[in-house]
């Protein structure tokens, strides 16, 4: 069995203190709507990559500028919760996996339905 490493525990603990903070302590309510899906931190913990996805990804380079000037006040507010020597420098990232993900599902839907009718004939 793998052993998690002190980033991949440190990011896990991360991804769930950003994703209270942002839904109780920031003041801009936009940013309740933001999902945390995961956060990536370095081996020296100085850098975070904190992969982010909104309902409307239309909309992902304004919540990318948003959750960037929050940076600040959320890494002062994790650095209290967590009780880090050093916080990592956060830089958010929209997710766009999921979307990803749909497209290619309705890839292999449509090549397994043509395949399928090909068969018939």
């Amino acid at each position: 069995m793998k052993e998690f490493s002190r980033a991949d525990r440190i990011g896990s603990q991360m991804q769930r203190e950003l994703a209270l903070l942002l839904r109780d302590a920031v003041k801009d309510p936009r940013l309740s709507e933001v999902t945390v899906q995961e956060v990536r931190v370095t081996r020296d913990l100085s850098h975070a990559k904190v992969y982010f996805t909104i309902l409307d990804k239309s909309e992902a380079g304004f919540f990318t500028q948003l959750l960037g000037k929050a940076a600040g006040f959320l890494r002062r507010r994790l650095g209290q919760a967590m009780k880090l020597r050093t916080v990592p420098e956060l830089k958010f990232v929209y997710d766009s996996s999921i979307e990803e993900g749909q497209r290619l599902e309705a890839l292999i839907q449509k090549a397994v339905a043509s395949d399928s009718g090909e068969d018939d004939g």
